[in-house]
Order: structure tokens, then C-alpha cells, then sequence
């Protein structure tokens, strides 16, 4: 129990970060491109009390930490009205690329907070767990929503670059996604998708971190 409770307190924080974080960004963004759906409904903000869902985001999570070791949650669903949008097929991809790449920095951000507490020695396990999971929570996150299905941000980018015809297509498989989500999370696809892309972002944040890791050393 004790374990438990540690483990919630140091991934709360990170978890309400990066779906706050994630949605905000699209909300932002597709308010550039022509869409004031979110923007009206409060959505760009960084509050993280407008994203969350109780159920979504603080049930189901930790049922399935109890339960498996895969956890999946959810913010509140994001009103989006693709439409409004100057170019809608074009501007679809840079709204589902601005939740994940909003996470990539989030991920670098804790990454870094972690490299300054090792500098300046703190030594208290606790803001360094936080600090890894803020990380990791990141950039599953990320690479979660980066998944090629309907309905989530992969599949609006795959939309966006396919010929109108085969857009259309793809896009009749939307009310299946959930089905075809759970279909991979059960034959380990989504466990295999996760840690190849997840794996590459990290090495991407080293790099990019790597100049600051050199002048602490």
C-alpha cells in the first residue's frame, strides 16, 4: 500500500501536466488556424481542472495500474471543429502534431529539471522520481497519441497526408477505433509501438539536452 501511494503521489503531477499540457496546445493551435471551439469552451488555458476527467483521467488509470501494468486514461474530449479551418485537411495534421509535440518539450523540460538537481545535489528521491516519471509519462504519452489509428492524433496525420480518396477511406474505420486500439493492446503492438518510438524521442531529448549536460559536468 505504502508503494502504491509513492508511486501516485510521484506521477500525479506529471500525468495532470501532460494532458493538461497536450490539450492546450491543440486548442491553442487550432484557434490560429480559424477554430475558436476549445478557445470557447476553455480549453486553452493551463489549468488543469478544465482538461481533466474524473473518471478518464483518475479512475480508470489507476484501476489499470492496480489491475495490469498498462495504464490508459484520458482527458475531457477536446471540441474541435475542424471546418472552421482555413485549409481543414491541411490544418488537421498541425493541431494532432501540437498535443504530442507539446509533450516532447514537457518531456525535455523535466529532463533537464532532473539534470539541474543532480548539479546542485539533491539528493531528497522523491523531486527525482518526479522528475523521471515527468519524463517518461511524457513521452508514452506522446508516442500513445502518435499511434496511425482514427480517432487519435497519428490517425488525423495519416488523414491529412493521404490523397482525398484514400482519406475518405481511412477515415469510415473512425468508429472502429477504440475496438482496433484495444485489438493492438492486447496482442502487444501498442507495447512495441511504444517503446520503439518512445526509445527514439529519448535519445532525441539526450541529444538535445546534451549541450547543458556538458557544461554542468
Amino acid at each position: 500500500m505504502d508503494e502504491l501511494i509513492r508511486n501516485l503521489a510521484v506521477y500525479a503531477l506529471p500525468v495532470l501536466f501532460a494532458l493538461t499540457m497536450h490539450d492546450a496546445a491543440q486548442a491553442f493551435v487550432a484557434r490560429r488556424f480559424g477554430d475558436n471551439t476549445a478557445h470557447a469552451a476553455g480549453r486553452t488555458t493551463l489549468n488543469p481542472l478544465a482538461h481533466i476527467d474524473p473518471v478518464g483521467t483518475i479512475v480508470i488509470p489507476v484501476v489499470m495500474y492496480l489491475m495490469t501494468s498498462f495504464v490508459f486514461g484520458y482527458a475531457k474530449p477536446l471540441p474541435l471543429n475542424y471546418g472552421q479551418m482555413r485549409h481543414p485537411k491541411r490544418d488537421m495534421a498541425f493541431v494532432a502534431l501540437s498535443g504530442p509535440g507539446a509533450n516532447f518539450v514537457m518531456a525535455l523540460i523535466w529532463l533537464i529539471f532532473g539534470i539541474l538537481l543532480q548539479y546542485f545535489q539533491v539528493d531528497e528521491s522523491f523531486p527525482n522520481l518526479v522528475a523521471k516519471a515527468g519524463v517518461q509519462v511524457n513521452l508514452w504519452l506522446m508516442a500513445f497519441n502518435l499511434l496511425p489509428i482514427p480517432s487519435m492524433d497519428g490517425g488525423r496525420i495519416v488523414f491529412s497526408l493521404l490523397p482525398q480518396k484514400a482519406a475518405y477511406q481511412f477515415a469510415r474505420l473512425e468508429p472502429y477505433g477504440f475496438l482496433i486500439l484495444l485489438a493492438l493492446i492486447l496482442l502487444k503492438v501498442v507495447t512495441i509501438w511504444l517503446f520503439f518510438v518512445g526509445s527514439i524521442a529519448g535519445k532525441l531529448l539526450y541529444l538535445i539536452a546534451s549541450p547543458l549536460i556538458l557544461l554542468l559536468s
